[in-house]
């Protein structure tokens, strides 16, 4: 729908409408506090004070209510994207109102219409072959120069582990060092003697690769971003490390070799629940006897994942086309239908909302050098939503980052 002068100025004509439908909405919000600010000045506070304590600067009521009455909580999404709401702290006011959702009912839930809308979207960007190839550059190529103003040296676009997999030690690890933290847990999970072949499905920059060849292994990495092959080629040469290291632009299910081991880091979230067995069957099929692989996998709480799997939510339509975040119940099921074993299972999501929150404190500092790089405000915008919904769903547990260890088993066994 085109906006024009008129319906802003009505719009802000409307603050007894809007703030009518704001106090339908919230009322019932009994987890912390929630200040919403309309354009005339009037301030309506809702909730207690226990819990978080978060503001709304509504700067377009009347759009803003018919995006959340159509798209629900996409609504809420877009409305920021467009401008036309703002908070002085994104995390705590997306994990204020998740931390509510139960009592808000309908309010976060599309229209039937906008909903069947979204899932054909949402299917029409399947990862076949040529989806994946579409689907991994619309995201990853988007220039090596824009991710390397916000990731640390190692250009690794992952959970980092600061320490153990318990409570995240932030203060003893800078983003690098917990970086290389998470590659040597891998390794020791894997425990392969040096010399091992090992593949690793989706190898990003090559940060995994580097640390594993400068371990002794042979890594084979596959890609389906041109520009991350590129960086991780010219990385590996410089660090001396080409003999050890192959990257292939390749998709995982076109792998035919063999390999001691496989790692697969924040991977498998791409690879689509039609592709689900598949993944598993390839992974099985490239393991030798007795060969394991470790996995890093961003999961979904069971019983938000009926509701997850029928709405496809901001992640899927704005950030991750093609994606699906499996619960931990059908990972376990599916590598044990590959015939593949579970040695380990080890949770750290907290970890993974540090990282976001780091990530995003970077990227907020290099917002002048990323805008240099041709990148306008709908895009600014849309990034510090993602990382900021990512952080408030690992802090209320709705989402998880676990590390799987799975075991091909020897023959006969």
């Amino acid at each position: 729908m085109a906006w024009d002068k008129s319906m802003t100025e009505t719009a802000r004509n409307l603050p007894g409408i809007s703030g009518r439908y704001f106090s339908a909405v919230l009322n019932g919000l009994a987890r912390g506090t929630l200040e919403v600010e309309f354009p005339d000045g009037s301030c309506q506070t809702f909730g207690n004070a226990d819990g978080i304590h978060a503001d709304l600067h509504v700067h377009r009521p009347w759009r803003t209510l018919i995006r959340l009455r159509i798209h629900g909580a996409l609504g809420l999404a877009e409305g920021y994207l467009a401008g036309d709401w703002t908070t002085s702290d994104l995390t705590a006011l997306l994990q204020l109102l998740g931390e509510n959702d139960d009592v808000f009912g309908g309010a976060s839930r599309p229209s039937a219409l906008a909903l069947l809308a979204m899932r054909l979207r949402h299917r029409l960007r399947a990862n076949t072959h040529r989806g994946s190839r579409r689907n991994i550059a619309a995201h990853y190529d988007l220039g090596n120069d824009f991710y390397r103003e916000w990731l640390d040296p190692t250009m690794t676009y992952s959970a980092a582990l600061f320490g153990e997999s318990g409570t995240p030690q932030t203060d003893s690890y800078t983003l690098e060092q917990a970086q290389q933290r998470k590659y040597q847990r891998i390794l020791e999970q894997l425990d392969a003697p040096a010399g091992s072949h090992l593949l690793e499905i989706g190898c990003g920059w090559g940060g995994f690769g580097r640390a594993a060849a400068a371990a002794g292994h042979r890594v084979t990495g596959l890609s389906l971003s041109r520009q991350q092959l590129e960086w991780a080629e010219e990385q590996s040469r410089a660090a001396g490390l080409q003999d050890a290291l192959a990257y292939h632009y390749r998709d995982y299910r076109d792998e035919t070799g063999q390999y001691d081991h496989a790692v697969s880091i924040e991977m498998f979230e791409a690879v689509g629940e039609r592709y689900w067995p598949e993944y598993f069957e390839t992974l099985a099929r490239c393991l030798k006897p007795g060969g394991r692989a470790a996995l890093q996998v961003i999961t979904i709480d069971e019983a938000a994942y009926p509701l997850y799997r029928e709405t496809p939510d901001f992640i899927q339509l704005y950030i991750f086309p093609g994606g699906m975040l499996p619960t931990r119940g059908h990972l376990q099921r599916m590598a044990s239908a590959a015939g593949l074993r579970l040695r380990a299972m080890t949770p750290f999501g907290l970890h993974y909302a540090e990282t976001l929150r780091l990530w995003q404190e970077r990227f907020n500092a290099h917002a002048g050098p990323i805008g240099a790089l041709g990148y306008d405000t709908h895009f600014m915008r849309m990034w510090r939503y993602y990382l900021s919904y990512c952080e408030a769903g690992f802090r209320m547990g709705n989402i998880d980052l676990v590390q799987f260890v799975l075991e091909r088993p020897e023959y006969g066994t």
